[in-house]
């Protein structure tokens, strides 16, 4: 059997084009993730998936980091899955764990991946530096007037109607009252 599993980082992505190329590839069960891939905690339908697959069956994904973001989870992965009999197959990267070429396809390609992604945090983490020192980097700008919540309350102003005036959230009115 060819089990397709999909992964989108968030509720706003769409894995339409993944369940596209799976359907086209003969995936016959699809297990569809909406979690981040950088670790396999929250991704239910990943283990899902990897509990369904039986020996002589194929696991299919659409590219090595809609499976996992870091070496050791992909190894891991597939240890699991070579444990069961189940070969690996990414259909955009023609790798197929069944061959010797793929597997090194596969190691060499989830190196690069792991990689990437030290690379975009080391770029991140500099980033905020370069903003921290520049006094650009002091969080969320503020939305809601302090100063109007705490004047409502002194004119005796019930909390639900400053909210509702405010177009805040009363637990914002109560913290901003609490704050002097």
């Amino acid at each position: 059997m060819k089990i397709g599993y999909a992964r989108v980082s968030s509720t706003g992505q769409n894995e339409a084009a993944q369940v596209d190329i799976l359907s086209r590839h003969g995936a016959d069960e699809l297990f569809i993730d909406k979690a981040s891939g950088t670790s396999r905690e929250g991704r239910d339908k990943l283990a899902e998936a990897l509990r369904f697959a039986r020996k002589g069956d194929t696991l299919m994904v659409t590219r090595l980091d809609r499976l996992a973001r870091s070496v050791t989870d992909l190894h891991a992965i597939t240890q699991e899955l070579q444990g069961k009999g189940v070969d690996l197959v990414v259909t955009e990267q023609h790798i197929d764990t069944s061959t010797p070429t793929g597997r090194l396809m596969f190691t060499m390609l989830g190196a690069i991946a792991e990689f990437e992604t030290d690379l975009r945090k080391e770029r991140q983490l500099e980033g905020i530096a370069k903003a921290k020192e520049e006094g650009r980097y002091k969080g969320r700008p503020v939305t809601v007037d302090a100063n109007a919540v705490r004047e409502a309350i002194a004119a005796g102003k019930k909390p639900t109607t400053i909210a509702k005036e405010l177009k805040v959230a009363r637990s914002t009115v109560y913290r901003l009252a609490l704050v002097r």
